[in-house]
């Protein structure tokens, strides 16, 4: 009966590595063989799954839906025999993707919190913008993610919290002298520094700078978070960072001063995400239920729709 597993385990590794050779190399198997295996999937389903070229081997639109299905299968294989030898979710090892802007400052907490329930559970973390995580998500190099939930149409998704957006000015910037929230019109004709467009928190800060009648300027685009907060306290502008940030943030910090916005828009949702129908995968609810209570530990909102 075709596809066997282990074909669809053929399947999936390619869409991952992007290359016959590659995935030949990672499954201990020959190039042609590995080639021959899939060939006969195609003829059996009628349909090609990939497009080889130069760029390597590029899944065609009936090919995507085959590796979603694959995918899932896969999946809930190995869910099955974890229930039945009683061993830990993930098959022990538990691929995360997050957000730059989250995961240095949720994770730490989060992951102590995983191994204390879970001893046995490895959890490997990798840090992408909001479109490579889409990417390998799809790809099936994440078993989750952790990002804005709206980049990530047609998954499964658990929303985590609700972030505020605030900024950081120079010591010396007329915003520094007072506290409390920011109004968009105190930020009218003022530079925006932010990421690269790669991120959702980029698109975010150009839609405020527009409301507020603001300015993101071309010639400069951080790399993180810490380094448009540096470039805020030469002057250069006012740095729109998320509040879990801020919140992680010395006391007393000496280089900006950080205000609330208050803003229409002034907010983004963060969301664990997996695959359309991996929901209910052993595990599920424990890493949402750690993260969701490490959130509400730092004073986010969990559980409520976004307000602004």
């Amino acid at each position: 009966m075709r596809p066997t597993l282990r074909q669809l385990e053929y399947i999936v590794t390619v869409a991952r590595l992007g290359q016959f050779g590659l995935a030949a190399e990672a499954l201990n198997v020959s190039q042609p063989s590995l080639s021959a295996q899939i060939a006969a999937v195609e003829e059996d389903l009628g349909a090609r799954l990939f497009e080889r070229g130069r760029a390597g081997a590029q899944p065609t639109a009936k090919g995507t839906e085959v590796i979603r299905r694959a995918q899932r299968i896969l999946g809930e294989m190995d869910d099955l025999r974890a229930s039945v030898a009683g061993s830990v979710p993930f098959g022990g090892r538990l691929r995360l993707g997050v957000l730059p802007s989250i995961g240095p400052y949720l994770l730490p907490r989060a992951v102590r919190a995983i191994h204390q329930r879970q001893p046995s559970l490895r959890v490997i973390v990798r840090e992408e913008n909001t479109r490579d995580l889409e990417q390998g998500l799809k790809a099936g190099r994440f078993d989750m993610i952790i990002s804005t939930p709206e980049d990530h149409p047609n998954t499964s998704q658990i929303r985590l919290f609700n972030e505020r957006l605030w900024i950081a000015a120079a010591l010396d910037d007329p915003l520094a002298k007072d506290e409390g929230p920011v109004d968009g019109s105190s930020l009218r004709g003022r530079n925006f520094l932010t990421l690269d467009s790669g991120h959702r928190l980029s698109r975010i800060v150009y839609a405020l700078a527009s409301g507020c009648g603001g300015v993101v300027p071309d010639d400069y685009e951080g790399t993180s978070l810490d380094s448009i907060r540096l470039m805020a306290a030469t002057g250069a502008g006012v740095a729109v960072l998320p509040e879990l940030y801020t919140l992680r943030q010395p006391k007393g910090h000496s280089e900006v001063v950080f205000r609330p916005l208050q803003a229409e828009g002034a907010s983004r949702d963060i969301a664990l995400l997996q695959r359309a129908g991996e929901e209910n995968l052993a595990g599920t609810e424990l890493i949402s239920g750690v993260l969701l209570e490490v959130a509400a530990g730092f004073g986010l909102r969990t559980g409520a729709p976004s307000e602004t």
